[in-house]
């Protein structure tokens, strides 16, 4: 039961500095656009680090199914090219995929056999 409350608290946090800070701005084509020229620069400038901070946010995206993924994946394609941002985006939806399961299955498994029990049943 700990295990849950944890897992609520930490989506809530999540969830609620989505909407109190207009996080989902940052997640429109609009914005994408307009700050593509400075994405660019940056990338140029410091190329791991544009490349970790994107896959960790997409991890992060991934991992507690926000909107946004198939925004970013765009955005990968047009940043960072279509090679490496299909790369880029495998790994990191394959990573934020898995850690979305591990927290299915370990931290918040009673609340998903309590929810699902009906469908559950054998």
């Amino acid at each position: 039961m700990k295990k849950v409350v944890i897992l609520l608290v930490l989506i809530t946090v999540v969830t609620g500095a989505w909407f109190v800070f207009d996080l989902h701005q940052y997640f429109s084509f609009y914005y994408i656009q307009s700050q593509q020229a400075a994405w660019q620069q940056a990338l140029q400038e410091n190329p791991f680090t544009v490349a970790f901070i994107f896959f960790a946010v997409y991890v992060l995206v991934t991992a507690l199914s926000l909107p946004g993924a198939a925004v970013m994946t765009l955005a990968a394609g047009a940043l960072f090219g279509v090679v490496y941002g299909t790369i880029l985006v495998s790994f990191a939806s394959t990573i934020g995929a898995t850690l979305a399961f591990i927290i299915a299955r370990y931290i918040a498994r009673d609340w998903v056999q309590a929810r699902f029990a009906q469908q559950l049943h054998t």
